[in-house]
């Protein structure tokens, strides 16, 4: 069917697509204080447009919106149909607490009540 489009109408479906898919997704990935929409997510990796997309190596933060989702470690990265995917070695989910370097017991008191 594309076969039988103009090309100038093809180039707009392209567009809206890709504006499409930029408008739908909350996730960015942050390096530092800079910050790129992120236009797919999958297990080992992302993708964000080609276009203003930078050369990232190294730790990178993958939030939706204001919260932190995981820090990843982004390993390799190619450019394929306007989108710049990057593909990481591991993804550490974010936690709201530190993390612990012993063993909780079970039987381990939730608090500690002082004297009235």
């Amino acid at each position: 069917m594309s076969d039988f489009l103009p090309m100038s109408v093809r180039e707009g479906l392209e567009a809206a697509r890709k504006d499409a898919l930029r408008r739908k997704s909350r996730l960015n990935v942050r390096d530092g204080e800079a910050s790129w929409p992120v236009l797919r997510h999958w297990s080992k990796g992302f993708s964000v447009p080609a276009d203003p997309a930078p050369n990232l190596r190294g730790l990178v933060d993958l939030c939706d919106g204001e919260t932190l989702l995981f820090t990843c470690l982004i390993v390799a990265s190619r450019d394929e149909n306007d989108e710049r995917i990057f593909e990481f070695k591991r993804a550490t989910p974010a936690a709201d607490a530190a993390a612990l370097d012993f063993a909780r017991s079970e039987s381990a008191p939730a608090g500690l009540i002082a004297k009235a």
